[in-house]
């Protein structure tokens, strides 16, 4: 049996990822997997940098991509709980428009792998979550893009979020558990799906 358990998302270049985990009654481990598990499993991804964020209940970030440098992210929470999105921006893709998101979070250990071509993004669930993730390539200012998280032609679910659209990714009026959606000033202003970016 391989250390790690690759499912593959309805669109195609989105994969979740659920290593063995071992416990008994001192706590958990979670089983190490390489290049070669990886490899085995299907996936030939090489990643170059790590980041660490920390974020509270209702600080959504994204959504977010790198236009000439796009980077693939394999992502998990290792404190509270996300639930994280990718959107399809590749040109010709049948899924192109579409979303899929996952829970993520420090007890269902989930990953969660998002190929080049995808907008990202993740809503905070809990109290505080850490979020941690992989990239394919490295941060380059000013080649950031972004999309409109609340773009109604994508339709994205976002669990226990409410608030009415108001023509554009503002937050105003939205809640999570009765906490004010959080968004960057940035964030607020990203544009919706035809009018954003697309990748060739």
């Amino acid at each position: 049996m391989g250390k790690i358990k690759v499912t593959k998302a309805p669109i195609e270049g989105l994969y979740v990822i659920e290593p063995t985990v071992f416990g008994d009654n001192r706590g958990y481990f979670v089983e190490t997997y390489n290049q070669q598990d990886m490899h085995e499993a299907g996936l030939d991804m090489v990643f170059v940098q790590d980041n660490q964020s920390m974020s509270t209940k209702g600080v959504l970030r994204g959504l977010h991509f790198q236009k000439k440098h796009p980077q693939g992210k394999l992502v998990r929470a290792i404190r509270g709980e996300v639930f994280d999105v990718a959107v399809d921006l590749r040109q010709g893709s049948a899924t192109y428009g579409q979303w899929y998101g996952v829970t993520l979070s420090a007890e269902n250990k989930k990953q969660f792998y998002i190929s080049e071509g995808f907008a990202h993004g993740f809503l905070v669930l809990s109290d505080e979550a850490e979020f941690c993730y992989k990239v394919t390539d490295f941060y380059q200012p000013g080649d950031e893009g972004g999309l409109a998280w609340n773009d109604p032609e994508i339709g994205i679910e976002w669990p226990k979020l409410k608030g009415e659209y108001q023509g554009s990714a503002d937050s105003a009026g939205y809640t999570v558990d009765g906490v004010p959606l959080n968004l960057s000033d940035k964030d607020k202003k990203w544009l919706g799906l035809k009018d954003t970016f697309k990748f060739d």
